[in-house]
């Protein structure tokens, strides 16, 4: 490896270049969250002196270990977690498109040093990558009296505006920004489209797999008061500020384990696994992104909006259900989320689907699959050029218990199928057809961030024509009519 500078605002930095591709790593994009700066909207980073080494990845934000097993944040990893990692196929260069990711993690974990994150292998398809650390948990999206909403998403639009005023340094053209992410990267992104602050800061953007869970204010509120008493303490700024982090997330570990099935106490986030979302508090995030871009927020900047097939078997093979799920954990499911006549629908279409697939099928449409596709529906309806995919390729891994489930597109995405969750979702030895829809994946989204255009038929909400990604790759007219009908009045607004 060979050392490369680049001069950023803050200073002078030195990547690594290895295989044609420089990196530079763990670059702060704002100030240290903690001290006088805990729970506030993000401050500017410091200048230095001298040349910075940037070949570290920066430290997690506070969060719990994402599989059991693994170690939680301490301070002892450092305080300074806000930063950015780019990797660029032609530094010194310029005008190259850029795509920003924004890591998933359900507003609870999640950092840009994950191995499925390295950009490599996506810059060499000619883009620079930027990867991204934002506050998740009680520090990014609790409810705290006396601090800013959604100070995670204010963290995304810093970095946004650090690579508007630095990409230049590394080859990229800031009127050619791309943010793309996942999960609750794309349910953050989703949100971006919807605040006035994003607006100027990036063109395109790529949301796979939107959650539809925004909150609002009071229910918000209600979910940081039992977290935080978990604690012995209350959502008040002051009474946190001193607080430590990892007490915090000890809490909210505790409170997501209460959540978990309690509907009556908590209505539908008893589904999920997590006690975070956006909260729509009416001036970081004045609407939900339905909503948002229904009314033209966002109309011109193209969206590709995608989903997997069977987005919830990730969850069931993670908490164990898998051959414990009978009839009557669907009519409990159906109950609590499914909309008006929507039961008698999803069973007379399957009728012979065995309780397991129908309860999966049943979560993935209200947790991930309609959100998604609501979302092409509201852009598209507004004017807004919109592409929509669909991933259908059921995965080998654990015997064919996954399928096409959630996440099994982060690894197609970059391109690393032998690293972190692809050791999960993708399956070992690695198929021959995983390295190809990979090379599907990053063809279109690499077209896309340079020309608006991913190689495949624009959607509207008449037709639906989807992009399938699967053995034997097609566009399909409206390849979830069922579902789309089932969930068609359905507003996924604020949840309280």
């Amino acid at each position: 490896m060979t050392g490369a500078e680049a001069r950023i605002t803050t200073g002078r930095i030195r990547g690594r270049s290895h295989d044609g591709i420089t990196v530079f790593r763990g670059v702060p994009y704002a100030a240290e969250p903690f001290g006088p700066n805990r729970l506030a909207a993000p401050a500017p980073a410091a200048s230095w002196d001298g040349t910075r080494e940037a070949v570290a990845f920066g430290p997690r934000t506070p969060q719990a270990g994402m599989v059991p097993g693994f170690p939680g944040w301490t301070p002892a990893e450092g305080l300074d977690c806000l930063t950015v990692n780019v990797w660029t196929p032609d530094h010194g260069g310029s005008g190259l498109p850029v795509m920003v990711w924004v890591h998933g993690g359900a507003y609870l974990v999640g950092i840009s040093s994950q191995p499925e994150y390295d950009g490599a292998t996506l810059a060499a398809d000619g883009v620079v990558v930027v990867t991204i650390n934002y506050r998740v948990g009680m520090e990014g999206f609790g409810s705290v009296e006396g601090a800013p909403a959604n100070r995670g998403l204010l963290d995304q639009i810093a970095a946004l505006r650090w690579v508007q005023d630095n990409i230049a340094a590394f080859g990229g053209d800031p009127g050619q920004v791309t943010i793309f992410g996942e999960s609750a990267g794309a349910g953050s992104i989703a949100a971006l489209l919807a605040m006035p602050a994003a607006r100027g800061l990036f063109r395109r953007a790529i949301t796979q797999s939107v959650p539809g869970t925004f909150f609002a204010p009071e229910f918000a509120h209600r979910l940081s008061t039992a977290i935080t008493a978990e604690a012995g303490r209350s959502p008040v700024l002051a009474d946190l500020a001193d607080v430590s982090p990892e007490v915090l997330v000890a809490a909210a570990e505790t409170m997501t384990a209460k959540l978990q099935d309690d509907h009556p106490t908590w209505g539908p986030i008893a589904s999920t696994p997590t006690p975070y979302s956006p909260i729509v508090d009416g001036e970081v995030l004045p609407t939900t992104p339905w909503r948002a871009l229904a009314d033209g927020a966002g109309r011109d900047l193209e969206l590709i909006v995608g989903f997997n097939r069977d987005e919830f078997r990730l969850f069931l093979a993670l908490a164990g259900r898998f051959g414990t799920l009978g009839d009557e954990h669907v009519t409990k499911i159906m109950k609590h989320l499914v909309p008006p006549g929507g039961a008698a629908a999803y069973r007379a279409a399957h009728r012979d689907t065995p309780a397991e697939d129908l309860y999966s099928l049943v979560l993935s449409d209200w947790l991930f699959r309609m959100p998604s596709a609501h979302l092409a529906d509201a852009h598209a309806a507004a004017g807004g050029k919109t592409f929509a995919y669909e991933l259908a390729w059921p995965s080998p891994a654990l015997n064919g218990m996954l399928r096409a489930c959630h996440a099994l597109d982060v690894p197609l995405t970059f391109g690393n199928l032998d690293k972190g969750v692809a050791e999960l979702v993708v399956g070992d030895p690695i198929p021959d057809e995983a390295a190809e829809l990979s090379t599907q994946f990053r063809a279109a989204w690499t077209a896309f961030a340079t020309t608006g255009d991913p190689g495949w038929p624009a959607y509207n909400p008449a037709a639906a024509v989807t992009h399938v990604f699967d053995s034997f790759t097609k566009d399909v007219r409206d390849p979830q009519a069922l579902s789309r009908r089932i969930w068609a009045a359905h507003h996924f607004d604020p949840l309280e």
